[in-house]
């Protein structure tokens, strides 16, 4: 505590990006636990799992290293409809073929 009687704070820590990635790598791996790493690094657990928070989100960006947003959401899940749309046009097409097939056979 400090004189004013207020719980001192820790001075805040930055890490490169080097350690940062050192850091996920570890906890990733199963070597170490948030709360081990973050003493290791000599910052905050929140540090940590902010950390892991971002890389994984990262990881599941359509297009990483630029931060999504709602359009690009929106558009892959647009992209995913025509996906599914054109695929039923196609078996649509399929059967139609079949079906005049067979009729000019009969």
């Amino acid at each position: 505590m400090s004189e004013s009687g207020h719980p001192t704070r820790r001075a805040k820590r930055l890490l490169s990006a080097e350690q940062k990635y050192e850091v996920w790598l570890e906890i990733l791996c199963g070597e170490l636990t948030a709360n081990e790493a973050a003493a290791r690094a000599g910052v905050d657990r929140s540090t940590v799992l902010k950390l892991c928070k971002v890389a994984i989100a990262a990881l599941r960006s359509p297009r990483p290293g630029r931060r999504g947003s709602a359009a690009d959401s929106e558009l892959v899940q647009l992209r995913a409809d025509n996906a599914g749309l054109l695929a039923t046009v196609v078996e649509q097409a399929i059967e139609l073929a079949a079906l005049r097939g067979k009729a000019a056979w009969g």
